[in-house]
């Protein structure tokens, strides 16, 4: 059953039946879950991670301990938060190693997996794409200060034409594989490019926010955004990988069981 909780209309939820349920895009936050089952639950919160965030099960904020689990998973992603020239270009490297080794494995998998969604994620190529439009944003914009840094073949993200910018720049068809390898690697070299030759007062520099001019940013804080985007979207791409991974080993399983 759902009933107003108070004078601001917050919704409660009491003996409801919420299985399965989805929340996409959604504002959970400063939600209070008591003598819930929530056993299966899962979260996806990139935004979670950030300074100030936090989250309580049973009293206990685990943030900090989903931060290092994702540390220890993914060696390179503590470098994200570089501060330095010389810890930023190592930064860099470990994302570049950590993407090479996922396109190798890739290219292990069956045909189309690059361009098979899981629950309506971006496919594989789509989030190449997409972080070739993070790239275009933050370095080409942001740093760089390009009045149309877009590729074509970049991916934006789904709020963006509910946001109100106009998306006739980016491609509607759908692009080979190998010309979102092109263009992505074209883009990494930008960035590692730019990382090589930056100094210390290069990074202290202060550039607008792309998404809010009003609101300014360091050159470093647009690396780390930057360093996030990579991160988060290897993440995102792991796991469906690996769901799709699945998937081809079950249908394998299933057509050798069958001409037993």
């Amino acid at each position: 059953m759902t009933t107003p909780s108070g004078a601001d209309d917050r919704r409660e939820f009491v003996d409801s039946d919420l299985r399965g349920a989805r929340f996409v895009r959604s504002d959970l936050s400063g939600a209070v879950m008591r003598s819930v089952d929530v056993q299966g639950l899962e979260v996806d919160s990139p935004w979670l991670l950030e300074p100030g965030g936090s989250l309580l099960v049973n009293g206990v904020d685990v943030v900090p301990l989903v931060d290092a689990e994702l540390d220890r998973r993914f060696p390179g992603r503590e470098l994200r938060l570089a501060s330095d020239p010389a810890a930023l270009r190592a930064a860099w490297e470990a994302v570049e190693r950590t993407w090479a080794a996922t396109l190798a494995r890739v290219d292990t998998l069956p045909a189309g997996t690059v361009d098979a969604s899981v629950d309506g994620e971006f496919s594989f190529a789509q989030t190449l794409r997409h972080l070739v439009m993070a790239t275009d944003v933050w370095l080409g914009r942001a740093i760089l200060g390009q009045e149309q840094p877009f590729h074509p073949l970049g991916q934006p993200n789904a709020e963006y034409a509910t946001d109100g910018y106009d998306t006739s720049v980016f491609t509607s068809g759908l692009p080979s594989y190998d010309e979102v390898l092109a263009v992505r690697a074209e883009r990494r070299g930008m960035v590692r490019e730019f990382i090589a030759g930056a100094t210390t007062d290069v990074l202290a520099e202060t550039r607008a926010n792309p998404w809010s001019p009003q609101h300014p940013e360091t050159v470093l804080s647009c690396l780390h955004v930057i360093l996030n985007e990579e991160w988060e979207h290897h993440r995102y791409a792991v796991r469906d990988l690996d769901v799709l991974a699945r998937r081809a080993q079950e249908v394998s399983s299933d057509a050798r069981s069958s001409r037993t």
